[in-house]
């Protein structure tokens, strides 16, 4: 789900959450924002509104372009990140890496090849390596990024992209997937032994985990709808991920007939947790609307995520916390257009 967006740097506090006094930093995206922080919370612009009482230290990183799903390197000194930007020459999304300083309105670092779109990248723990997912070896132009089908809001869901690793310099040193399908959305284990990711090779999207050379690849999900974004717990034991499954024949038939055109429509999504093998799969939300983007608190007990289901016109995202039993939902920003992509360092 892509809106022009800038990327910020904020710190939760997490006493307020868990009775610690320990801190950690997180990301944020959020849309429209102005450079300078104003003076008071009714000036237009807000870096920090006053209900915000989990962030301290919110800091724009860049400006301008389409920033999103930026990601920590396993040292916490930099981070890896997509954009759409024609002033860098990206005309659709390619992979950029910047330190915590953020970009000062400059190019950073191109670390895809500049070919075809990408996603999803993400640091491997010798921060001197990246994963991402790229459709150049099946066309090196941008392809076409449809938003609707019959007046619905689409996702596309691009059969050319396949999963490489690449080194600081924009090399790619290795390609891990090689299906003639949707292969994509990889992150890694917190051990940096195991990744996990989407993939459409069984005719549904379903997740998947591989070790990190790309071999023993294993079917983790198998339920009918989309899932995706998903992310280890701190542990290693445990994913989280967004899901759409659709109950109706109505839905059913939706769903399998957007898919059929190489599209999803993520309007209706929920928050799944299983073990890393996939059992003990569990629904931790039951709110309507869009609930995605979800990421593990450092205690490996909540987790915090990107939702609509408060916003009457579903235009408006903000994060939210939520224990992984599914209780103790709180709202963490407050935001009147856009926040999603969180993360811990």
């Amino acid at each position: 789900m892509r809106h022009t967006s800038f990327l910020f740097l904020a710190l939760f506090l997490l006493a307020s959450c868990t009775n610690s006094t320990t801190e950690d930093t997180a990301k944020v995206n959020e849309k429209d924002a102005l450079k300078t922080p104003p003076a008071t919370a009714t000036e237009a612009g807000i870096l920090h509104y006053p209900e915000e009482t989990h962030l301290k230290n919110v800091k724009q990183l860049t400006f301008g372009g389409d920033n999103a799903e930026a990601y920590f390197s396993f040292d916490n000194k930099n981070l890896v990140f997509q954009a759409t930007n024609p002033k860098w020459g990206a005309e659709c999304d390619q992979i950029y890496m910047m330190s915590l300083e953020g970009t000062a309105d400059k190019q950073p670092p191109l670390l895809s090849t500049g070919k075809g779109r990408t996603t999803c990248s993400y640091f491997m723990p010798d921060n001197q390596s990246i994963l991402y997912a790229s459709t150049h070896l099946g066309d090196e132009k941008c392809p076409e990024t449809p938003r609707t089908i019959d007046g619905k809001y689409i996702w596309p869901v691009y059969k050319d992209f396949d999963i490489f690793v690449a080194d600081l310099e924009g090399n790619i040193t290795k390609q891990l997937t090689k299906s003639p399908t949707y292969d994509a959305e990889a992150t890694l284990s917190p051990d940096g032994k195991m990744i996990v990711f989407t993939s459409l090779r069984s005719g549904d999207l379903e997740l998947y985990t591989m070790n990190v050379d790309g071999s023993n690849i294993k079917q983790i999900t198998d339920g009918l709808g989309y899932d995706g974004g998903a992310f280890f717990s701190p542990d290693g034991k445990k994913l989280i991920f967004r899901s759409s499954r659709p109950k109706t024949k109505e839905e059913i038939a939706n769903y399998k007939g957007l898919l059929k055109k190489g599209v999803v429509q993520p309007t209706e999504m929920e928050l799944y947790i299983c073990n890393v093998d996939g059992s003990d799969l569990k629904q931790i939300t039951k709110l309507g609307g869009a609930n995605w983007a979800p990421y593990f608190h450092p205690s490996g007990e909540k987790v915090v995520f990107s939702s609509n289901h408060h916003s009457a016109s579903k235009r408006q995202f903000n994060l939210f916390m939520i224990n992984i039993d599914g209780t103790g939902l709180k709202q963490i920003t407050f935001d009147k257009s856009f926040d999603a992509f969180p993360m811990f360092s």
